[in-house]
């Protein structure tokens, strides 16, 4: 017996209990659920616990996020309060040949070995697998979760630039905060969504930032890349942002949306190296094209400004990658990862943690087997990779960043000397 299915009379009791990733973009899409009356939960369990339930239920042979995410989902079923009897669980679905095509299957799995079968699995896909009668993900639906990152992406990036620097320590994400709840309170109003309202939403919330009381000091600047779930989430790679700035540091996350104009622009590298769809490839080409128009407003309103360094466009990302990768190697992060080391180095991040997780072989490929290449093109880049699965210790991860950024502190203090 698998898990059952989410039906159009579930929707009004039920909560819809979501893994997060990445803050604040998960709690803005949230508002779009909420929006289109589902009852929504962003999930914010840790501890020892998680990955315990996820190692009960998932063999250890599993990339390490599929243990994560379907250990915080099991964790919060049986010790987060919920109504057993009245929960579904979101779990995201590629559809490529990433094992996380099959996390909702091993969801189900996990499910009927601790008795809890009857609880209904949702797949979150663009493709239309294992679809659930009571769950539609409808075109405004995503143009609104668009939406949603393209702000997430703003404020991590201005947040990132200005809390290492702020005169009054927690202003910066006091300001994500105060963004986070207006604009979702916007959005439960069908409103902020595109046009000039998120022009005007985006000059402002720069110009708050840019308003913030700094003082700049010379600073190690590092960048983060790596398998999406742990370049971003702070289960999966221990709190690695806050112990880099613990370190003193200033650290560069690449933007969410670059993930998702890969994944989009795959569907035209399909067509030209492996005969796909003409139609498919067509309309996502088009559809690039309008979304590098709102990619465009926000990289604008950074720029306007004055105060912040600015990420390069996607197509400009993607040029980095000539004659280094090829652009058919498009298996999980695929040349994507090369592209934002790449991009970081240009940006001024040249020291990059490179987050490894177990179980994923085209991320090793495509970026522990890169380096060597970024460093022969790049001499600054100063690259680590480190590797996170359940047995890693923590302080062994750590000492080995530590190694990298004693060459960066190396390297900062020889520019002042020149200087």
């Amino acid at each position: 017996m698998m898990s059952a299915l989410f039906t159009k009379a579930m929707k009004k009791e039920y909560t819809l209990l979501i893994p997060n990733m990445v803050h604040p973009h998960f709690n803005l899409a949230k508002e779009v659920f909420v929006n289109h009356g589902y009852t929504v939960a962003i999930l914010e369990n840790r501890g020892p616990n998680v990955i315990r339930e996820g190692l009960r239920y998932v063999h250890n042979d599993i990339c390490y996020p599929a243990q994560l995410v379907i250990g915080q989902l099991i964790d919060a079923v049986k010790n987060g309060g919920y109504d057993r009897d009245k929960v579904a669980l979101v779990i995201s679905q590629t559809g490529g040949g990433c094992r996380a095509s099959n996390y909702y299957f091993l969801l189900q799995k996990a499910l009927k070995k601790c008795n809890m079968a009857h609880i209904p699995v949702i797949s979150l896909n663009l493709k239309g697998m294992e679809k659930s009668p009571g769950f539609t993900i409808t075109p405004f639906m995503l143009l609104q979760t668009y939406s949603a990152f393209v702000y997430g992406d703003t404020l991590m990036a201005l947040a990132n630039q200005t809390r290492p620097y702020e005169v009054h320590q927690g202003q910066a994400d006091a300001l994500v905060e105060k963004w986070t709840a207006y604009l979702g309170s916007r959005f439960a109003k069908n409103r902020g969504y595109i046009g000039w309202a998120m022009k005007r939403n985006l000059a402002a919330i720069c110009a708050e930032f840019a308003a913030i009381e700094v003082k700049r000091t010379a600073k190690i600047k590092v960048g983060i890349v790596g398998e999406i779930y742990m370049k971003y989430a702070p289960l999966g790679n221990n709190d690695l942002q806050a112990f880099l700035e613990e370190q003193g540091c200033e650290v560069c996350v690449p933007s969410v949306m670059g993930f998702f104009y890969y994944g989009l622009d795959n569907a035209a590298t399909d067509r030209t190296y492996y005969g796909g769809r003409w139609g498919i490839s067509l309309v996502t080409r088009f559809t690039l094209r309008q979304l590098y128009k709102v990619e465009r407003m926000a990289r604008e309103a950074m720029l306007k400004s004055g105060s912040f360094t600015v990420p390069m466009p996607y197509t400009e990302m993607k040029g980095l990658n000539r004659d280094l990768i090829d652009y058919g190697v498009k298996m999980g992060e695929g040349w994507l990862l090369t592209a934002e080391m790449l991009d970081l180095i240009h940006m001024g991040y040249p020291n990059i943690v490179c987050t490894q997780p177990f179980g994923c072989l085209p991320n090793h490929i495509c970026a522990k087997g890169m380096i060597r290449a970024v460093t022969e093109r790049e001499s600054e880049a100063n690259i680590v990779a480190i590797d996170y699965d359940p047995s890693a210790p923590r302080v062994n991860q750590e000492n080995r960043i530590k190694l990298m950024l004693a060459i960066a502190n190396e390297r900062l203090e020889g520019q002042n000397t020149d200087s």
